[in-house]
């Protein structure tokens, strides 16, 4: 599995987040349900960049510069500790094409051509664990292409080892010339108190080999951040301009400064950001690209996420009802999700559902009618007697969302006080302890209540 541009990622959660709105305005879509004993899964990936471009070497003589190329690895369950990881990598395919300096963690073999390198533990979030540094073989042309081929295995998982997928990840390296902009990784930060202004570090560098004149800029904010600094070379939208499809905002810009081959440039003020009231998990996304038509040589390090957790919590509640009928009578027999806030809860890196919820019909009912994103669901020990479902909710909630499963029940018999659960699982790509309230997380749902 290769790694993708950060700002694509956060695009694809907005589009996520605009089904989510529609599927709460009318009637939520989905048919995921989660078993309780649903056996445990997990998986290496390689993460590398798809294409690398290497500077030729200068006409006048003298050697090319050494550029970066990131590596690592990654797995999925953060149930399992994953350790040991080795990288092999096989830079066979760039003879005469580039050159490789290998890092301290990296053994090659004699040709200097196929090396393992270890990783040590391996992460569920992307992180570089292996830097190679390549430059242009000498009387590389530019336009000359060549590849490195990956190979991944770690200790962990379900059966004890983990090997990534035959052929999952490689990198295409091409000589060429040209700028080359990137910004640096920042430093993700827990515990951010809400009303808090973050200075985003924010500069852009060209490690190419031609001056880049003028550049752009692309921003999100996820909706508990607020962009404080506004510049007059921007446009801005969100994070409520759309509605309910628009939960973060999006900024678009244009510079007009050149950066020269190695010089590092700043915004024409710091970039601060405010931590909302409701902000929790929140996300920064950034990328940069050269003005003009010039083509960057190199888009991994052209964007970036700045992962932000702010100290708050959300409080997540369903309420039942009751309700009576005689046997044949059908009734309107659901239940009402609410957050309570303050903070909204968002899975805008994997698009999951913020909560599950189970409903385990009253005894003597059956559904008839059913809402779009409840299924059918089972776990270990339930009664195959009494109906039971998994509702889901879309990957976002703000805080005061209001979601109704107005499920319809047939009596097929009466029973006296016949009582139905309703419990919702909350859930966050980072933590679900950010629900400390559990006891409204449970409801009843009662048919023929006594008086």
């Amino acid at each position: 599995m290769s790694s993708v541009s950060v700002g694509r990622v956060l695009r694809r959660g907005t589009c996520a987040a605009a089904v989510g709105a529609l599927v709460v305005a009318g009637g939520l879509g989905s048919q995921v349900a989660f078993a309780d004993d649903e056996p445990q899964s997990d998986h290496l990936w390689i993460q590398a960049p798809y294409d690398q471009a290497v500077t030729a070497a200068p006409d006048g003589g003298g050697a090319a510069q050494y550029r970066s190329l990131a590596l690592g690895l990654t797995h999925d369950n953060d149930s399992f500790t994953v350790t040991g990881g080795r990288l092999t990598v096989d830079v066979s395919g760039l003879a005469g094409i580039a050159e490789v300096a290998w890092p301290d963690n990296c053994t090659p073999d004699d040709a200097g051509t196929v090396a393992v390198c270890d990783t040590g533990d391996v992460p569920v979030r992307y992180s570089a664990q292996v830097e190679l540094r390549l430059r242009a073989a000498a009387g590389a042309a530019v336009g000359a292409r060549g590849a490195i081929e990956y190979s991944a295995e770690a200790t962990g998982g379900p059966d004890g080892t983990l090997v990534a997928p035959e052929g999952s990840a490689e990198t295409s390296v091409t000589v060429a010339s040209g700028p080359d902009l990137g910004i640096g990784a920042p430093q993700d930060v827990t515990g951010v108190a809400p009303g808090t202004s973050l200075t985003v570090p924010f500069s852009v560098t060209n490690t190419g080999n031609e001056t880049a004149h003028g550049f752009s800029v692309k921003m999100w904010a996820t909706y508990g951040l607020d962009v404080a600094t506004r510049y007059p070379q921007c446009t801005y939208t969100g994070p409520d301009d759309g509605g309910a499809y628009t939960p973060m905002t999006y900024v678009t810009c244009a510079f007009d400064s050149d950066v020269a081959p190695g010089a590092t440039v700043e915004l024409p003020e710091p970039l601060r950001l405010a931590v909302t009231g409701h902000a929790l998990f929140e996300r920064f996304d950034y990328e940069v690209e050269p003005g003009g038509d010039a083509t960057d040589l190199d888009s991994s390090d052209n964007g970036r996420a700045w992962h932000i957790d702010a100290d708050n919590t959300a409080d997540f509640a369903v309420h039942g009802t009751e309700v009576s009928g005689a046997a044949g009578d059908t009734v309107t027999a659901g239940f009402r999700f609410v957050n309570r806030g303050p903070a909204w809860v968002a899975n805008v890196g994997s698009g999951d559902p913020v909560a599950v919820i189970d409903y385990y019909l009253p005894p003597g009912t059956s559904a008839t009618s059913v809402p779009a994103t409840c299924d059918t669901a089972w776990t270990s020990g339930d009664d195959p007697a009494i109906g039971h479902y998994a509702c889901t909710l879309p990957m976002w909630a703000k805080p005061d969302l209001k979601v109704s499963f107005p499920f319809r029940l047939r009596v097929d018999r009466v029973v006296p006080d016949a009582t139905g659960r309703v419990v919702v699982h909350p859930h966050s790509d980072t933590s679900v302890t950010f629900d400390p309230k559990t006891k409204n997380n449970s409801a009843k749902v009662v048919v023929n209540p006594s008086a």
